[in-house]
């Protein structure tokens, strides 16, 4: 029989983060990604301050100071008279060294986790492993059931059951932990169209007529998103591509001389945006955490901070008892009651953000109540430098920061002379 101390369902940031800290502190960890590499497109790239200070210190900093990478530190929204573009964020205000998001692929930051944890002896990462259901006694989960890529199935057995595996977990099918849905009013587009020299620099947002786009700079191209009106994806295609490139540059008319780059459909991938949370994130033998606890909005960028930030809490919490081999429910609960205030800090914002910017934009309407409070608005925040910092600071560290385990931790000197993206 197959055993292990903690299964990990899911190779993402919470998964990985959490199989190094675990690692770390000599409990047998297993991780099972039901892929075989991490390699996916216009996944999550963003690692914040909170994340870069992490990976400081655990050691990792100047290993990932080597991963290609594009700094952002500002975020210009078009909030502004005319719907013109303004400084809502500018993270150079806050202390360094870590000031900045650092846009990485994200495939490059898990190989990065997965090859520092390898180098523990109780890790252990089985790609092209998906679990497939849960063992339950007695009314605990003691572990999953798995099919391989090449048809091979087996039961891994587990005092604690981690699901890491997103919005799609096979966790949030037990009705037990009750699925809250929040209604959406966007999903979105994600394509590539290339950056010029002398473009702007970081995170800028243009709007047009029903249409809004975030373009996030990656040094030699833009990786943008479109947001349209939620469920219109087909409509939208039908209606060609041309029709869509025409209404991008009525948003962004500085993007014109590159827009046809972007040659068909196939390039243009939907997102289609959840914003949820589990009512209970866990039971007996089992806990979810990340986009599997709670589907986040790409409003604001900032998913993947709480879902790390998330199992750099849950190593916190369990490492010990997992140590001792008893993991209870009041263990598991303590995750939930530390973790979910900052979730449903963060939904709320972003709540906000989907009723009073968002869905009016997307109806024709100005946004934040109205052009006039819209305008002032802007100029308050133009002027106001020290306003700036409070998004800024949202962004880099979210609603609540966390420490990980002492016995995770490998101090090196910051990477703080890396070269700037």
């Amino acid at each position: 029989m197959e055993q292990t101390t903690c299964c990990i369902v899911g190779g993402g940031p919470a998964g990985m983060v959490l199989a190094l800290l675990l690692a770390r502190s000599g409990i047998d960890v297993t991780v099972l990604e039901k892929h075989g590499d991490f390699l996916r497109d216009f996944r999550g790239d963003t690692v914040h301050p909170s994340t870069l200070a992490l990976l400081d210190e655990l050691g990792l900093a100047e290993r990932f100071a080597r991963l290609p990478q594009r700094r952002v530190r500002t975020m210009r929204l078009p909030v502004g008279p005319g719907r013109s573009t303004v400084t809502v964020a500018d993270l150079s205000v806050l202390p360094g060294p870590y000031n900045y998001v650092a846009m990485v692929p994200q495939w490059d930051l898990l190989d990065l986790l997965a090859d520092e944890a390898g180098r523990e002896p109780s890790f252990h990462l089985r790609m092209n492993t998906e679990a497939t259901s849960f063992l339950v006694e007695s009314g605990r989960v003691t572990g999953v059931r798995y099919r391989t890529s090449d048809g091979r199935t087996g039961e891994l057995r587990a005092l604690l059951t981690v699901a890491c595996d997103g919005r799609g977990s096979l966790a949030r099918s037990r009705p037990e932990l009750r699925l809250r849905r929040f209604s959406c009013p966007m999903d979105a587009w994600w394509f590539r169209l290339p950056r010029r020299e002398g473009d702007p620099q970081g995170l800028v947002g243009a709007a047009g007529d029903r249409f809004l786009t975030a373009m996030i700079d990656r040094g030699d191209y833009w990786q943008c998103a479109g947001l349209i009106p939620k469920g219109t994806d087909s409509r939208r295609r039908a209606a060609g591509l041309d029709r869509f490139l025409a209404e991008f540059t009525a948003a962004a008319p500085w993007m014109a001389d590159r827009v046809h780059a972007l040659r068909s459909w196939d390039e243009v991938k939907l997102l289609d945006v959840r914003l949820d949370r589990l009512r209970r994130w866990h039971r007996p033998g089992l806990l979810c955490i990340g986009d599997a606890a709670h589907a986040m909005s790409p409003v604001f960028g900032i998913g993947i901070n709480l879902a790390v930030q998330d199992a750099v809490a849950t190593a916190r919490y369990l490492t010990e008892p997992l140590r001792r081999g008893s993991v209870g429910l009041r263990d598991v609960r303590r995750v939930q009651r530390r973790r979910r205030p900052a979730t449903v800090v963060t939904q709320a914002l972003q709540r906000a953000a989907h009723a009073r910017v968002i869905a009016p934009v997307l109806r024709g309407r100005p946004p934040l109540g109205g052009a006039e409070r819209a305008e002032h608005m802007a100029h308050l925040v133009a002027e106001a430098r020290w306003i700036r910092r409070i998004p800024a600071y949202f962004v880099a560290y979210g609603a609540l920061r966390e420490r990980p385990p002492r016995t995770a931790v490998r101090r090196t000197p910051s990477a703080t002379a890396a070269p700037p993206g």
